[in-house]
């Protein structure tokens, strides 16, 4: 480096962390403590003292307290942009490195979304994870969309109907979706379009008796009881006899104690995506998962589209 262009830090921004960057935009883009807290998997106290360090660091007030949580000051959104470049350079470099990494070890962070701990998919991680010791899968289960640029996971496996990130992609499997109960509750199903039955709905608004993806079922006829916003506690309350949930076949068939009720068919849904950014294609333990995943599940067509269960007439 030319000593003569060199300038020092200002001996007040010695102590700067530059790690304390991703905290203070963890709390620009959430508006709180609580919500960066959360983002970053930490706690409260931890961000606060990290965003208390950085404005000792800086002798200015990154964050006025607002009635929506907290603002930006004016040297805040002077400096967000530029924490978001330092971000995005971070990131790339650690996509860089990570690229370069020919031996066929180390961690990887798999991203996908928690209903995908009932299907088949977990049994194809753990049989991997078992046929390669020294790779150690590390999963996330998330609906939400992670940041695969910004290394937030190595893999994402998507349930979508299509993909408009940046990043490479392999769709793997078409979906077919159908309505599951237990055996006793589709015992009194009758061939009258769904009249006196009950669906478990989602996030529906409480005043509402029927929803679109209802009246598109086999049985249109049919009305709301109950709301659970995951497929877990749907599973629960069908597997407790009040209704009829809507799961994609590869997951509902395998849930003992659901079956398939009589009169209906089976349901174009989404498609199973395997995604990961294009700087980390060349990552051999990254590539060894990417091409295990893919035999596996592509394999399996006829139980991603429902074709293994016959349903009754």
């Amino acid at each position: 480096m030319n000593q003569s262009t060199y300038r020092p830090l200002p001996s007040r921004l010695s102590r700067f962390d530059w790690n304390d960057l991703k905290y203070f935009l963890a709390v620009a883009r959430t508006g709180t403590i609580r919500g960066a807290a959360i983002k970053l998997v930490t706690n409260h106290a931890t961000v606060s003292r990290r965003i208390t360090a950085l404005e000792d660091a800086t002798r200015a007030r990154l964050f006025d307290r607002a009635k929506s949580g907290l603002a930006l000051t004016q040297l805040g959104e002077d400096l967000f942009p530029i924490a978001e470049r330092i971000e995005d350079e971070i990131a790339s470099a650690a996509r860089l490195i990570a690229g370069r990494d020919s031996l066929p070890s180390g961690a990887i962070y798999v991203s996908m979304p928690p209903f995908l701990a009932f299907s088949s998919v977990t049994g194809d991680l753990a049989l991997f994870g078992k046929l390669h010791p020294e790779i150690d899968v590390h999963l996330g289960f998330t609906n939400t969309v992670v940041r695969l640029d910004h290394r937030e996971a190595d893999i994402s496996i998507r349930y979508a109907q299509t993909v408009e990130d940046d990043v490479y992609g392999r769709k793997l499997v078409d979906c077919r979706k159908a309505v599951y109960c237990t055996p006793e509750y589709a015992a009194q199903i009758q061939d009258n379009a769904g009249i006196g039955l009950h669906f478990i709905g989602w996030n529906e608004p409480e005043e509402a008796t029927s929803a679109s993806w209802i009246r598109k079922s086999d049985y249109p006829k049919a009305s709301l009881r109950f709301r659970c916003f995951e497929v877990a506690p749907q599973v629960a309350m069908a597997l407790e006899g009040v209704g009829m949930t809507m799961l994609p076949c590869f997951v509902g068939d395998r849930i003992q104690g659901l079956v398939r009720p009589p009169y209906q068919g089976t349901i174009a849904d989404r498609k199973l995506w395997l995604l990961l950014h294009g700087d980390l294609r060349k990552t051999a333990r990254i590539r060894l998962l990417l091409d295990f995943l893919q035999e596996r599940i592509c394999s399996r067509r006829a139980e991603f589209a429902g074709e293994l269960v016959t349903l009754s007439e």
